[in-house]
């Protein structure tokens, strides 16, 4: 198998930088053989920290005419899933065929969900409600809903995108395995080894099975940080201090899911996602500058191809 690689850049890059350099910097993504570039979500993490996961597709998506776009994951528990639906089809109509929708349930910051006026304890539960939701008004489906957090009545988003916008699943554990078999097109793997990744993707695919599901999920994935340098001790300060920085946490904490060295090492790191089924692979890099961790991270993917 050969993997799509994609990169994932921190907000604070694109926000960080003008409209010419973010169009240059998404032309050396195309040039350099990667897939796309990966967004994440958050309202309010550990602090204040964030970047809404669906306004930084729409500014990557206007700012260049071809790049795949994939949102992972949106914390789709604290927003109104009519208002989702609305605009996942908005910028499906806007750049067809180039939007991947990752959701989840957040949960890292409980003070993240709480003040946005959701109790934590529901969170799973509201995502599978909405899930639900999102994906009947995203088929252009009527929907009459009365759920123990949403009530519709004839509510419909039109025109349904066309194509359809894939929607995978993060998270791990039995509710993800449950909630990708169920209502996911896919499940995408966070901070999780390659044994874990490989485990989960069987149980969906047995759990699907079981249910029925006439179609099972066929996209699967894996979202990781590393740290790429032709010295390790480079890679490793750098990938540790943006880790500890955001998630307030050492980076040992990470060190077995979050690899750190040359790009042979890094590429050696994530072959067994690839045999264990993971077909696209984001890497969150740290480096220097974009630039340069766009060249790394290509310098990953060639090797994952060769």
């Amino acid at each position: 198998m050969i993997p799509e690689v994609s990169v994932s850049f921190p907000w604070q890059v694109l926000a960080g930088v003008s409209a010419a350099r973010r169009r240059n910097l998404l032309r050396q993504v195309r040039e350099s053989g990667l897939h796309g570039v990966t967004v994440g979500d958050h309202i309010s993490f550990q602090g204040g920290a964030g970047f809404d996961g669906l306004v930084s597709a729409a500014s990557l998506l206007a700012s260049d005419d071809e790049i795949p776009v994939l949102v992972a994951v949106y914390l789709l528990a604290l927003r109104h899933p009519m208002a989702v639906a609305r605009q996942v089809a908005t910028l499906s109509e806007l750049s067809p065929g180039r939007l991947t929708l990752g959701v989840g349930v957040g949960g890292d910051d409980r003070a993240e969900v709480a003040n946005a006026g959701v109790d934590p304890s529901t969170r799973g539960r509201r995502t599978d409600e909405s899930l639900e939701l999102v994906r009947r008004l995203l088929d252009g489906e009527e929907v009459t809903h009365h759920g123990e957090f949403f009530m519709l009545d004839s509510a419909r988003v039109l025109p349904a995108p066309s194509p359809g916008v894939p929607v995978v699943v993060g998270g791990k554990g039995r509710a993800a395995v449950r909630r990708t078999a169920a209502l996911g097109d896919g499940w995408i793997g966070i901070f999780c080894s390659a044994r874990r990744f490989g485990e989960t993707r069987s149980s969906i695919l047995e759990e699907s099975a079981r249910i029925g599901r006439e179609a099972p999920p066929t996209w699967f994935g894996a979202s990781v940080w590393c740290g790429i340098d032709r010295d390790p001790a480079v890679a490793e300060a750098s990938l540790g201090g943006e880790m500890e920085s955001l998630y307030k946490l050492p980076y040992d904490k990470f060190r077995h899911i979050a690899p750190a060295g040359n790009p042979e090492h890094v590429a050696g790191w994530l072959a067994p996602f690839v045999a264990a089924g993971a077909a696209h692979l984001t890497l969150v890099p740290a480096g220097p500058s974009p630039e340069a961790s766009v060249d790394a991270v290509a310098e990953v993917a060639r090797i994952l191809r060769a």
